[in-house]
C-alpha cells in the first residue's frame, strides 16, 4: 500500500517566512506499518503560529479540563458539624483569610505553589429519599454531586452490598461532549481516565472508577503506563503481529525529515526534541515495565509515586499534542483500601478513617495532597510556544467523596480549583460560603470555560450562582 497522501501546506507567499506556509494546528507525521496508515500528533510549533502568537489556521488550542480526586476526604474538625462536632482537632484545611493571596493552610500548603484556588464551606444540597434507605451515606452522596451535580439514582441503590449508580455523566464526560467545547474538532480521544492506586473497597461497579458516562456506564481508568502510552501512541492490537519490530518513530520517520524541510531552526529543535521525549518515555517504561505490574493493593508508596510521575508525564504530552482535551485523574478509588505503609500506616485508609485514627488520617491526606501537587508540577512544566504552560490553559476539579471519613459527613466538602483555564479562571483565590451549594462551584467552572450554561444542578441542587471571584 502506498503511504497515506499529506495535505500540500505550501503557498506562493507568506509573512512568517519565505516560501514557507502556515502548518495547521492538527498537523500529524505519518507512516505505515503492516500496511496500515498511522499518524503521530505533533506539539505546537512556531510554525502554526501568526506573530501575534495566535494560531495561524484561526483556530485556539483551547482549554483543558480534568478531574483530580482523591479518596476519604480530610481529616475531621468541630466545624464539620453532625457527629464531629464535639471534638478538638484543628481545622487543618480552611484558610484564615479569604480572597487573593490567601494564606494557605497546612494541608493546601503543598498546593500553593501552583497559586490554586479553593473554595471552603460547600455541601450537596440535593434531596434525598427515604427509600430506598441509606442514600445519604456520604460515600455515595458526597461521590455523586461532587462529581455530576445530582443524587445517586435511587432505582436499583442497594445500601447492605454498596450498589449503587449515577443518574447521569459525571463532570469530565459532560464537559466532554458539550457541544461548545471541542465543538467540531474534536481530539482524537474525547476523554481520558487514568487511575494510580489499584487497592478497591469493592470489585465491583462505583468502586472501581471515578467517571460515568450515564446509569451503569463506567469509565474504568487505565491503571499502567504502558497501557496508557500504548493507547495514546502504539500500533492498533490487530497489527501487532504484523509490524512487532517495527517502531511507531521509525515509520514516521521519513514524514518527519520531510516536514523538517519546511520548518525553522526552532521547530526543527522542536520536532527533535518531540521525538526524544517520546522515545525517553518508551525507554523508562521498557526498563520499568516489573513496576507498572503492580499487585492488586499496592503497599509501597513508591510505587504509586512512580506510577503517578509516568502517568503525569504521560497525560501531559498527550495534551500537548491535542490528543484529548479532557482527562479524570484517580489518585486513590472512592473509599480506598490503600495502606500506606511508608508513613507508618498499617490498615487501608478507608478502615484508619472509621476507626478514628485522626493523626495517620492526617499524615495520610497530607502525603495526597503532595501526590496533587506532583502531578500539577508536571503540568505547569510543560510550556508551549506561546509562552503558557499546560496548567495555564487547564481547570482543575480538585474534589473528594466527602469531607470526613470517620463518620461519612458532607458538610465542608473539598473543592480545589487549579489551573488558570486560558484567563477564564482567577488564581490564588480563597472563597468561603458555609453551608454553600455545591454545585455553584461547578457552574462557576463551566462558565471559566467559555461554555453558556447558565445554570446547574439536580433534585434540590439547583443554582444559577456563580463565585464571581474566580472568574478571571
Amino acid at each position: 500500500m502506498s503511504r497515506p497522501k499529506k495535505p500540500s501546506t505550501r503557498v506562493s507567499s507568506f509573512p512568517w517566512g519565505p516560501g514557507r506556509a502556515p502548518l495547521k494546528r492538527r498537523t500529524f507525521l505519518r507512516g505505515a506499518i503492516g500496511g496500515a496508515a498511522i499518524s503521530l500528533a505533533l506539539p505546537t510549533l512556531d510554525a502554526m503560529l501568526d506573530p501575534s502568537g495566535a494560531h495561524a489556521d484561526g483556530t485556539t488550542a483551547g482549554p483543558i479540563f480534568g478531574v483530580f480526586f482523591w479518596a476519604n476526604g480530610l481529616p475531621w474538625h468541630a466545624g464539620m458539624g453532625g457527629e464531629t462536632a464535639g471534638v478538638s482537632y484543628p481545622d487543618l484545611w480552611t484558610p484564615g483569610s479569604t480572597g487573593v493571596g490567601y494564606a494557605p493552610s497546612e494541608l493546601l500548603m503543598p498546593l500553593s505553589r501552583h497559586s490554586v484556588s479553593v473554595v471552603t464551606g460547600l455541601e450537596p444540597k440535593t434531596a434525598v429519599p427515604g427509600d430506598p434507605p441509606g442514600q445519604g451515606d456520604g460515600h455515595m452522596r458526597g461521590f455523586m454531586v461532587a462529581m455530576t451535580g445530582d443524587r445517586i439514582r435511587p432505582e436499583g441503590f442497594d445500601h447492605p452490598s454498596h450498589t449503587l449508580t449515577a443518574l447521569r455523566p459525571t463532570l469530565d464526560q459532560y464537559v466532554a461532549r458539550h457541544p461548545e467545547f471541542y465543538g467540531d474538532q474534536p481530539s482524537r480521544f474525547r476523554s481520558l481516565q487514568v487511575g494510580i492506586s489499584e487497592a478497591r473497597f469493592h470489585d465491583y461497579g462505583h468502586w472501581n472508577a471515578v467517571s460515568y458516562n450515564g446509569p451503569d456506564s463506567i469509565n474504568l481508568p487505565i491503571l499502567r503506563p504502558t497501557q496508557l502510552h500504548d493507547q495514546l501512541f502504539s500500533v492498533p492490537e490487530d497489527l501487532v503481529a504484523l509490524g512487532r519490530r517495527a517502531r511507531m518513530l521509525d515509520a514516521v520517520m521519513d514524514d518527519a525529515r520531510s516536514l523538517r524541510g519546511q520548518l525553522g531552526a526552532r521547530d526543527r529543535s522542536r520536532v527533535d526534541e518531540h521525538l526524544q521525549h517520546l522515545s525517553e518515555i518508551q525507554r523508562r517504561l521498557d526498563l520499568s515495565a516489573a513496576t507498572c505490574e503492580t499487585p492488586a493493593r499496592p503497599t509501597d508508596s513508591g510505587d504509586l509515586t512512580q506510577k503517578l510521575d509516568a502517568m503525569s508525564e504521560l497525560l501531559a504530552v498527550a495534551l500537548r499534542c491535542n490528543l484529548t482535551r479532557v482527562f479524570s485523574f484517580m489518585l486513590t478509588s472512592p473509599a480506598t483500601t490503600h495502606v500506606f505503609s511508608n508513613l507508618g500506616v498499617t490498615d487501608g485508609l478507608h478502615k484508619t478513617c472509621h476507626d478514628g485514627l485522626w493523626d495517620r488520617v492526617r499524615i495520610t491526606q497530607s502525603h495526597q495532597m503532595e501526590l496533587f501537587a506532583r502531578f500539577l508540577d508536571v503540568l505547569a512544566a510543560t510550556t508551549e510556544p506561546t509562552g503558557t504552560t499546560l496548567l495555564d490553559r487547564a481547570a482543575i476539579w480538585g474534589t473528594s467523596e466527602y469531607a470526613e471519613g470517620w463518620k461519612h459527613g458532607t458538610a465542608e466538602m473539598p473543592v480545589v480549583i487549579a489551573g488558570g483555564a486560558c484567563g477564564g479562571l482567577r488564581r490564588g483565590v480563597h472563597v468561603r460560603q458555609p453551608r454553600g451549594n455545591l454545585c455553584t462551584a461547578q457552574l462557576t467552572m463551566w462558565q471559566a470555560l467559555g461554555l453558556s450554561d447558565t445554570t446547574w444542578g439536580w433534585n434540590g441542587g439547583e443554582t444559577s450562582d456563580v463565585f464571581g471571584e474566580l472568574l478571571g
